[in-house]
C-alpha cells in the first residue's frame, strides 16, 4: 500500500473528522476565554488590587532597562522576563481548564442519565429444540 493510500485510509476515517473539528471549536472557543480574561477578568483583578494596575506590563529587565517602561518599549532596548503576560495566559489556562472540566462532567451526567436497555432474551434456534425433542424421546 502506498503512502497516499494510506493517508488517504486514515483520513476517511470517523475520527479524524472529529478530532479537525474538535481542533476548530478549541480554537474558537480558546479566543474567547482570551478575551473573557482579557478584557473582562484581568480589568477587575487590577481593580481589586488597586487602580491603574497591568499585568501584562510586568516584566523584570535583563539588559538594565528601567522597569518604568512599557513592555514592548523595553524589549527593543533588550531581554526581559514578561512574568505578567505569563500570570495573564496562567489565568487563560485555570479558567479554560475548569470550563471544560464542567462541560465533560456535564455530558458524563447526561450519559449516566441514559436508561441501558436490558439485553433481549436469548431465543433457542430451531433445530436445537427439535434436536431436544428427538433426545428425549429417545431417552423414554
Amino acid at each position: 500500500m502506498s503512502m497516499m493510500q494510506e493517508f488517504k485510509a486514515f483520513a476517511a476515517k470517523g475520527n479524524v473528522i472529529d478530532l479537525a473539528v474538535g481542533v476548530i471549536i478549541g480554537a474558537a472557543f480558546g479566543k474567547i476565554v482570551d478575551s473573557l480574561v482579557g478584557d473582562i477578568v484581568m480589568p477587575a483583578i487590577t481593580r481589586l488590587l488597586g487602580g491603574g494596575l497591568d499585568f501584562s506590563n510586568y516584566y523584570l529587565p535583563l539588559n538594565g532597562q528601567g522597569t518604568q517602561l512599557a513592555l514592548a518599549e523595553a524589549k527593543k532596548l533588550g531581554g526581559v522576563i514578561a512574568y505578567g503576560n505569563f500570570i495573564t495566559v496562567t489565568v487563560n489556562f485555570l479558567i479554560l481548564a475548569f470550563v471544560i472540566f464542567q462541560m465533560v462532567r456535564l455530558f458524563n451526567k447526561m450519559k449516566k442519565d441514559e436508561p441501558v436497555a436490558a439485553p433481549a432474551p436469548v431465543v433457542t434456534p430451531e433445530d436445537v429444540l427439535l434436536l431436544r425433542e428427538i433426545r428425549d424421546a429417545l431417552k423414554k
